[in-house]
């Protein structure tokens, strides 16, 4: 059985499962079932969506699941976040609309303008943290709560406009020291734990290098924006700082470069990085995420040993017993799904020698999802009734929307996982704040 015919297979058996947004057997009474594009929702429509598509499965399925997340009142403004409410429905919205012009136009219209409202309030708010010098929260600035993760909704946004320049300017200034109780910190250094709250175990807080939660989303996002001709003053200053502190804490060791998920106070005081585990290599930390986010970065400033370095870190983690055996759920945010996924971009992006390596390991990491004994019917219904349940970010909407998308050598052009800056970009779109990066 070839991998486009096997990933497909899992892909529709997944969707065909999944068919009723008011099926008794999913969580249908949770209160965040409708508007959770992690959990909820708004993710498996994102499935049918590209199955729709793809034409695999028939258009209506995706409307249904769509009226069912717009059924109901929006959560906007600061109790929502890319993964729930508006920014969440938005960004599946947006992927039908690329499919079906000028449907769900005026929802989006609605949804923009409450999503750059919230992102120019939350960006006051970030300016006036800095400006008194405290720490930032996570949620300030990453993907899944933060203000890169609404960036990368408004990037793909031609009305995003203002707002989409306030983001790119504050994540620039993120970047610079600041200065607490005497010492430099990186301007993302948070005091908090990496769970996001206090924790005795990080004295003086940490530094996350993480892309759902630290400071490789920040990077992703000002790398795409400038591949996509979005360009504010210093920002290509920025990605060089950021790269430059993951350049200072990679291992380089017998499996290749490695990034710790995090730094602490005291590693950060004897600039010396922790000593070299076998981690998981996710999307969320890990070689994975911080592979192609400094690819991203590598393209955006012509930098091919950059380009090089990250590709080839990512093709030793996948052969690594260690950083594999550390990989134990089919995930997209931590497993082998999306290990496959970003293989596959990271692939389509890398030189071709790289890229034939990723693209040789994709069907072991595909394999490793379910036994192909039982076929993708039980596949998909194991992945289901699994504890991490039917939803995108850690379930069997996300497992089977990373199988179709490496299904394919092109890249929908709905770019579903732009919502994890891992998206590839099909054309520039130049709306530069300035031609000259200051």
């Amino acid at each position: 059985m070839s991998l486009a015919y096997a990933s497909h297979e899992l892909a529709v058996a997944v969707a065909d499962l999944l068919i009723r947004p008011d099926d008794p057997s999913l969580p249908i009474h949770q209160p965040w079932w409708r508007q959770s594009l992690a959990l909820g929702v708004p993710g498996i429509a994102l499935l049918h969506v590209e199955l729709a598509a793809a034409g695999l499965r028939p258009w209506q399925r995706a409307h249904h699941w769509l009226t069912a997340a717009t059924s109901g009142p929006v959560t906007v403004g600061p109790d929502s976040h890319p993964f729930h409410g508006a920014p969440a429905l938005a960004h599946v919205l947006a992927c039908a609309s690329t499919h079906q012009p000028g449907l769900y136009a005026r929802a989006l219209d609605d949804l923009d303008q409450a999503i750059a409202a919230d992102a120019r309030r939350r960006v006051a708010f970030a300016h006036a943290r800095i400006d008194a010098c405290e720490l930032p929260a996570l949620a300030e600035f990453d993907v899944i709560r933060g203000l890169a993760g609404i960036g990368a909704y408004l990037l793909r946004r031609p009305s995003a406009g203002e707002a989409l320049h306030a983001v790119l300017e504050y994540l620039v200034r993120l970047t610079a020291l600041l200065h607490r109780d005497g010492e430099a910190l990186p301007g993302w250094w948070t005091g908090s734990g990496p769970n996001g709250r206090a924790d005795t175990r990080f004295p003086g807080g940490h530094g996350n290098n993480g892309l759902a939660h630290g400071i490789a989303g920040p990077l992703a996002l000002l790398a795409l924006a400038a591949r996509q001709g979005v360009v504010v003053a210093g920002q290509l200053a920025a990605i060089a700082t950021v790269c430059s502190w993951l350049d200072r804490w990679r291992s380089d060791t017998g499996a290749g470069a490695t990034w710790p998920y995090w730094i602490t106070r005291e590693q950060l005081r004897a600039d010396r990085p922790p000593t070299p585990a076998a981690q998981r290599p996710s999307w969320c930390y890990g070689t994975a995420g911080l592979a192609r986010a400094q690819q991203l970065a590598a393209l955006a400033t012509g930098d091919k040993v950059r380009r090089v370095t990250a590709g080839d870190a990512l093709a030793r983690a996948l052969i690594d017993p260690g950083q594999l055996a550390a990989t134990t759920d089919p995930s997209l945010c931590h497993g082998y799904a999306g290990l496959a996924h970003i293989a596959h971009r990271v692939a389509a992006d890398a030189p071709p020698g790289t890229a034939a390596r990723l693209d040789a390991q994709v069907p072991s990491l595909l394999s490793r999802i379910g036994p192909a004994s039982v076929g993708p019917r039980r596949t998909a219904a194991d992945l289901i009734a699994a504890a991490s349940g039917p939803g995108f970010l850690e379930g069997a909407a996300g497992v089977a929307l990373a199988a179709l998308s490496c299904s394919t050598e092109s890249t929908p052009a709905s770019s579903w996982d732009s919502c994890l800056l891992t998206a590839r970009l099909a054309r520039p779109d130049v709306r530069s704040r300035t031609d000259v990066d200051t």
